[in-house]
């Protein structure tokens, strides 16, 4: 009797227990930032942890820039927790599985592949985890020892000559980027000198929010201009139609009330010709 109160005390214990035995954890068992050689071939290997009731339902693997304003994720591979088959996205992408690791090995390295990795493991509850780690091309690492992040940026507007200018305290080789309500700039709306630092707005009327990224090799900053909010498409036809159809209406009531004069007058005439007859 004793016995088995202690082995449901356990059970109980066991379902009740947030975490410990029941909580997943993943974790890349590579030191980071990873530096990798272009050519060669980038391998990342994570080791799931899960305690006796968590079951494994999809295994993700995904890569981000390491800096940027609107960093786009993209899936490398997908793998089922119950098999070992797992589909990459590219011919030069291949994910191993086995019962507590997933490894992940790109062919090919090349400046493009850099970034931030992540494996997401996710439970049969539906219940995700995620690991991150830093890739960076060989190289880098010299140059970010040595270098300077970037620091405040801030842009500046010569408004007689639709002159936008960027500027960055003392970060080392600093890149520019200008966007135009989130999208970079095109020949509609402007452009940017061979520096980057400029942006001569051609767009009329002036208008929207123009924003200046700054990046290098080890960070990134930007700051916004806002200028007057820009009319919605269409807004110009939609006002002309008002007009006229205002007009129109105008012109149908002037014409109603002239013919209604006219045929009050023509009415008067022929009932005084009328009673000169009669008499």
């Amino acid at each position: 009797m004793d016995l088995q109160c202690c082995l449901c005390w356990r059970v109980a214990l066991l379902l009740l227990m947030p975490c410990g035995l029941q909580c997943m954890s993943v974790h890349i068992l590579t030191e980071e930032p990873v530096h990798v050689i272009p050519g060669s071939s980038l391998v990342l290997k994570a080791r799931i942890e899960q305690g006796p009731l968590e079951e494994v339902s999809v295994v993700t693997w995904e890569r981000e820039p390491e800096t940027g304003i609107f960093p786009e994720t993209v899936t490398l591979a997908t793998c089922p927790g119950r098999s070992l088959k797992c589909a990459g996205t590219r011919p030069n992408v291949r994910v191993n599985m086995e019962q507590q690791e997933t490894t992940l090995q790109i062919n090919g390295y090349s400046s493009s592949d850099s970034g931030v990795y992540a494996v997401t493991v996710t439970d049969h509850t539906g219940a995700k985890i995620t690991a991150h780690c830093i890739v960076r091309i060989y190289g880098t690492v010299q140059f970010a020892t040595c270098g300077e992040e970037v620091h405040h940026v801030s842009v500046s507007i010569n408004v007689s000559h639709s002159l936008l200018i960027c500027s960055e305290a003392w970060g080392t080789d600093p890149h520019f980027s200008w966007f135009h309500e989130r999208v970079a700039i095109t020949k509609t709306v402007g452009k940017v000198s061979k520096d980057g630092k400029t942006l001569f707005v051609t767009m009329t009327p002036f208008c929207g929010h123009f924003t200046c990224r700054v990046s290098n090799k080890m960070s990134y900053s930007s700051a916004t201009y806002t200028a007057a909010p820009c009319e919605k498409e269409g807004s110009g036809t939609t006002a002309a139609v008002v007009c006229l159809v205002l007009v129109l209406l105008f012109g149908g009531v002037l014409a109603f009330l002239l013919w209604r004069r006219h045929r009050h007058n023509n009415r008067g005439e022929r009932l005084h010709e009328h009673l000169d007859d009669t008499i």
